[in-house]
């Protein structure tokens, strides 16, 4: 299989020859040539199967170019018990992804997928665990090295740097925006103090810190120089390792391939939602995926309306849903390009308008970019939005009703599932984070501390390794020079 990139004006490139790096060198994000297809018979047999060997089936279809029995043994090493600690075990497998029913009434059905049982307590866990795996198995088949430049508004940060932390041949450069994650979130990424983690604290929002990230690797001289890969989800062995759990939700969920099931996503890079876009094209019997945004509805905007409209640093709010603080989401244009037919020189013509104009409109009104918002149902796209209050009111009311208590971000999600579900469709929310990493709003919501995982107390007392920069690309590119001595 070979990749191509949505801006059309680079080479195509296999699996491994974009798995190290993000953007394409004409700005594009990769995607496969044409989406491999899973037929009936093969989602039937992959009902019986671990996750780990769901994520292998899944994967040999992308990365065509790795020896089925290496990806075999990353897949092995990656998906395990000990890895995904607060995993449920029965009989038969380690459920790396349980469902949990919430409400099952007149025909509705509102499912939680747990997808928070890693190192981190976050769904981030998911695919960094095997792209750290990834990663160190191509470096060290190429005898080389990687320096990771990343951005972060929570949890990608921390599941990159736990997941690359100690590997042999890499160091992880990751912005994160200053002040403005959770006391749990910070303390989780600036306590690390292995030689091979640099965390930055840049003075602006998440953002700034991805427009950082996306110049640094616009620098093509430098990004060679310096050896510059991402782990941030415009990396798309991410957006694969992403696919597997929406194929395991709707398995799980369903007894027969004639079902379908819907997903609401909590949204913010639409880097998760991307990945259930791919397992509805691969054939996956997917009704909705419906985005669920905070306060920052660019997104909830664009499904409702046609147009994209990307919010300037000021006009971006800090929530206490953090980590969906995101005002110019990287993976959308993936979305636009199948879209737009795949016609490259449209989807240019279109991000070319976001650099200039802020925007797009497709809508199809006077005035407007073009008319291919009217497509968007083909595709089972819908939205909403959840602001502080509704967060408040759902974690009490799933806590009061259910005795489950779930993180801001979730609480997003389920609020916005709710005004989608639909008879005979079980709606699927995927978690976002053990609600440990926001305890502020769960104390302000239900009048106590989040439970913790055993590990993690007093995390925040821990002493803490940061460096406070401005957005400033060019003294960015002088520290990464200068802690890489290339």
């Amino acid at each position: 299989m070979q990749y191509i990139s949505t801006r059309g004006q680079s080479k195509a490139q296999s699996f491994s020859e974009i798995l190290l790096g993000g953007l394409a060198p004409d700005g594009g994000l990769y995607l496969p040539d044409q989406y491999p297809q899973v037929s009936g018979a093969e989602l039937d047999a992959w009902r019986k199967l671990s996750y780990a060997d769901l994520a292998l089936e899944v994967l040999k279809k992308f990365a065509t170019d790795i020896p089925e029995a290496d990806l075999k043994a990353l897949t092995q090493k990656t998906y395990t018990a000990d890895v995904y600690r607060n995993a449920r075990t029965d009989e038969q497998s380690v459920q790396i992804t349980p469902l949990r029913v919430l409400e099952d009434k007149n025909g509705s059905k509102l499912i939680l997928q747990a997808l928070s049982n890693g190192p981190t307590l976050a769904f981030k866990d998911m695919a960094m665990q095997l792209l750290g795996n990834l990663f160190e198995y191509t470096l060290a088949k190429q005898h080389a090295e990687l320096n990771i430049f990343g951005a972060t508004s929570g949890d990608t940060g921390s599941a990159a740097e736990y997941a690359m932390r100690g590997k042999q041949g890499i160091r992880v450069f990751m912005l994160s925006p200053h002040k403005k994650m959770s006391a749990f979130q910070t303390a989780q990424m600036f306590s690390l103090q292995d030689p091979n983690i640099f965390n930055i604290a840049v003075e602006g929002v998440f953002d700034d810190c991805q427009d950082m990230v996306k110049a640094v690797s616009n620098d093509l001289d430098f990004k060679t120089r310096q050896k510059i890969g991402t782990v941030n989800s415009i990396n798309w062995a991410r957006v694969v390792a992403q696919v597997v759990y929406y194929f395991r939700g709707y398995l799980s969920a369903t007894t027969g391939n004639d079902q379908k099931v819907s997903f609401t996503v909590p949204s913010g890079n639409f880097g998760n939602i991307c990945a259930g876009h791919i397992a509805r094209m691969m054939g996956l019997p997917v009704d909705k995926l419906v985005a669920a945004t905070n306060e920052n509805d660019v997104l909830d905007e664009f499904f409702r309306t046609g147009i994209y409209r990307v919010r300037k640093s000021a006009e971006t709010y800090h929530t206490t849903s953090p980590s969906m603080d995101i005002s110019k989401a990287s993976n959308f244009e993936r979305f636009v390009f199948d879209l737009v037919g795949r016609d490259s020189e449209r989807l240019r013509t279109l991000f070319k308008k976001v650099d200039t104009d802020g925007g797009f409109d497709l809508s199809g009104k006077p005035g407007s970019d073009g008319d291919e918002f009217a497509k968007v149902a083909q595709y089972g796209f819908a939205s909403g939005k959840s602001v502080h209050q509704d967060r408040i009111n759902t974690i009490r009311d799933v806590q009061e009703k259910y005795g489950v208590t779930i993180d801001t971000h979730t609480a997003d999600g389920v609020k916005v599932a709710r005004e989608h579900v639909r008879p005979g469709v079980p709606m699927i929310v995927l978690e976002t984070a053990l609600p440990a990493k926001f305890n502020e709003t769960i104390r302000e919501a239900l009048g106590r501390d989040a439970e913790r995982p055993a590990g993690f107390d007093n995390i925040e007392a821990l002493p803490q390794r940061f460096e406070v920069m401005s957005a400033n690309v060019d003294q960015m590119k002088a520290f990464i020079a200068k802690h890489t001595g290339l």
